[in-house]
Order: structure tokens, then sequence, then C-alpha cells
């Protein structure tokens, strides 16, 4: 599905908004129906002069049909969509595909650090690049993250990615993601975290794969230089 919206920026981004799709034209339909119905029951059967309202107890089968067959039909609507989201849940939450990269995801009051990999595409060694505030990925290349809170709890937020993780203090969440669409994008903290919450924001910058590999050079040039 095309969202003119929002980018879609991952590979997972555009199930989720499918799913969102399908239970808003589930809900739709079913609302302009009963919303449709209602009204015409109110003018059609409203009060007249000289005549009785009709009581109704229910045992009728006719009547018991006008309430059965919906419920139904509703319940059918109900389980399309949890099969649906199931699927997606399974994807995006408890699917891990190899990654060709980790990166590691730092919350802290008030503001994302992120530790890349360096030249050797091994996070936590020596030359690792660590960057507050700025994530930098290469387009189509499949992440593990390993989210981690120091304080508070926090949430990892990439809209374009439709990705949101708490951070818990404590715990080192793993997830994945694979960059679809080069550009530089918005990340936020969606947990209220603090006085400071506000003023959380990072960027998540996707390049190509010559890009990076250059941002990674110079990032690690100093580093060779003091070797």
């Amino acid at each position: 599905m095309s969202n003119p919206f929002l980018v879609q920026a991952s590979t997972y981004a555009a199930d989720i908004d499918n799913l969102i799709a399908l239970v808003g034209v589930l809900v739709g339909f079913w609302f302009i129906l009963v919303e449709g119905a209602f009204f015409w029951l109110i003018f059609k059967f409203k009060a007249k002069k000289g005549g009785r309202a009709l009581y109704i107890d229910g045992t009728n089968k006719g009547h018991k049909k006008w309430v059965s067959i919906p419920h139904y039909l509703v319940l059918v609507c109900d389980i399309l969509i949890i099969v649906a989201a199931v699927r997606v849940w399974v994807d995006v939450k408890q699917t891990l595909p190899e990654p060709d990269g980790v990166v590691k995801i730092m919350g802290q009051q008030w503001q994302w650090t992120f530790t890349h990999p360096g030249p050797d595409n091994v996070i936590e060694t020596e030359d690792d690049i660590e960057v507050s505030d700025e994530l930098r990925l290469e387009i189509n290349k499949t992440y593990h993250y390993r989210l981690e809170s120091r304080d508070v709890m926090h949430s990892f937020s990439v809209p374009v990615f439709r990705l949101k993780q708490d951070a818990v203090p404590g715990r080192t969440i793993v997830g994945w993601f694979t960059p679809t669409k080069t550009g530089t994008y918005d990340i936020q903290c969606a947990e209220m975290c603090g006085i400071g919450h506000g003023l959380m924001p990072a960027r998540v910058i996707i390049e190509t794969p010559q890009e990076h590999a250059a941002w990674v050079a110079k990032m690690s040039a100093p580093r060779v230089a003091q070797k």
C-alpha cells in the first residue's frame, strides 16, 4: 500500500500499514452499515399518531436473525484481523533474520547514543564508532539492534520504519530492521521519560554502500592515526 503521508523506509513498513488499513476498512464498513441502519429504523418507525409501539421480547427467530447474523459476520472480520495481526507480529517481533550488521542503541535522559561497528563490522570491539543522536545505516542491509536504557524507560521510535520499541532499564532488547530508502529521517522517544522528553530527538541516515563505507573510514581515521 502506498502511503502519501509518511515514507515507508523498511521492509516491514508496508505490512504494518496494510494491517492498519485492513482494520480501518473493516471497522469503517461496519460503522457506516450500522449507523445507516440505525437512522433508517429511527425514521421508518418513528412515532405516528394513533399508532402503538410493538413490544419485541427477542424470542421470535425472525427478529433474532437481524442480530445474530451480523454478529457472526463481525466475528469473521475479527478473525481476519487477528490472523493478519499475528502474521505481522511474528514477522516483526518473533523472527530474527540473519543480520548483516549489529548496532547498539542506548537511551538516557535525554539523548540517544548509537554504537556502530567499525571497519571489522563487529560490534563491541576496539574500533566501534559511537555517535550521539545520529544512527548511520546502509540501505538494504539487515541489522539487529540491541536496545538498552541507562536510567528510566524510553521508547525507541522510527516512524518511517514503523518501529516503536520500549527501552527498559536492566534489559537488552534485540530486534531488527532492513532500511529500504536512502535519506535522513526522524527518531523519537515515544515514552514520557522526564522533563526533557521533548528535547530527545535524533535522526537516522540511510546511505548507499559507498557513502556508508566512506563515513566509516572517516570516523575510523583518527583512531588509525593515533595507533
